[in-house]
């Protein structure tokens, strides 16, 4: 960890930054119009000297965007960084700085790809740092305070935001415009925090990290997975779409228990005997979609995702596809993370 400013009695911890709200530019503090990821790492870092104060910090930038235009190469990039720095035994844990919109995914991808029980720590704003009461700065403290102590040791990845700690499975996002944009509706939150002093409450149940067969060592590149909307009136068209331009997996953001029209059901088998493997998830905001309740999943070689929103179900089957394409052993997979 190079610094001339380098305290051998503090923790080290990486931030890495990929832009978002929390790095953006307005032209004055009451201005709702901005530009994301104008603000680079190290200016974000020096914006908040409390907390060098509880951990030697090093900044890495790897993209400079607004979350919306996260993808599978940024990913990429994304994992193999935090791979390296946490393979380094002088470094505690690490902070990603990132858009708000699409944080959950990110989250979701590295607790199943990162091999490390170091703490991973996602964090972002929603108001940008030009602006009245920006909540970014905040944030960044408490993360750096959760990513340093061995009390988030084994939890998976988390995100922090608004004084509260989420696990990467269950969190997502629910408000487009408050500070309080962050609920895991399932399953409550991990944790919280008041000025970078927190509180464990529980463990993720389901398998991450160190206990995941997915690695980012391992894998070259990501499988095409869409999702499609149900809605009243749905006909198979955007399936039959989706299998025409070379998906490998589709995820249904189905009505209630992950269902939609005769017509979209008739498009899934027929998506089916062409190899495409179909998960059925839902486009509310709480609950699990159940195996063979409205529609017989066994019969039709479904898969469903339990608790896992369309996002991070198109998250999982692009793993998944990356091992097998046999629908059991797919099933396993939702299960099991």
């Amino acid at each position: 960890m190079p610094d001339s400013n380098h305290n051998a009695d503090l923790p080290n911890v990486v931030v890495i930054a990929t832009g978002g709200t929390i790095a953006g530019t307005a032209a004055s503090g009451d201005d709702g119009v901005y530009e994301s990821g104008k603000v680079g790492v190290e200016t974000l870092i020096q914006a908040v000297p409390e907390a060098s104060r509880i951990a030697n910090l090093t900044g890495i930038q790897i993209a400079s965007i607004g979350s919306q235009d996260m993808n599978d190469v940024v990913w990429m990039q994304l994992a193999k960084e935090l791979d390296r720095a946490l393979s380094d035994d002088s470094v505690s844990g690490a902070v990603i700085t990132h858009g708000t919109d699409t944080m959950e995914e990110t989250a979701f991808f590295l607790n199943l790809v990162v091999d490390s029980d170091k703490p991973v720590v996602l964090t972002g704003a929603m108001r940008p740092a030009t602006a009245l009461s920006a909540d970014g700065p905040l944030n960044l403290y408490n993360a750096v305070a959760v990513a340093a102590s061995t009390k988030a040791i084994g939890h998976g990845v988390l995100v922090v935001a608004n004084d509260s700690i989420h696990g990467a499975r269950e969190v997502t996002k629910t408000n487009t415009l408050t500070v309080q944009a962050f609920e895991s509706p399932n399953m409550g939150l991990l944790g919280a925090l008041h000025y970078g002093t927190f509180r464990m409450f529980r463990k993720p149940q389901r398998r991450h990290t160190t206990n995941s067969i997915f690695s980012i060592r391992s894998i070259e590149e990501l499988p095409p997975v869409v999702v499609v909307f149900a809605h009243s009136n749905m006909s198979g068209d955007l399936i039959r779409a989706a299998v025409a331009m070379g998906a490998r997996g589709i995820v249904l953001a189905g009505v209630g228990n992950g269902n939609a029209s005769n017509r979209a059901i008739k498009a899934m088998l027929d998506a089916r005997e062409q190899g495409v493997v179909i998960v059925r998830s839902t486009r509310s905001s709480s609950g699990a979609v159940l195996r063979n309740q409205e529609i017989d999943d066994d019969a039709k070689g479904f898969v469903v995702s339990d608790q896992l929103n369309p996002a991070k179900a198109r998250v999982l089957l692009q793993l998944g596809l990356t091992q097998t394409d046999d629908v059991g052993v797919v099933q396993d997979y939702f299960w099991t993370y």
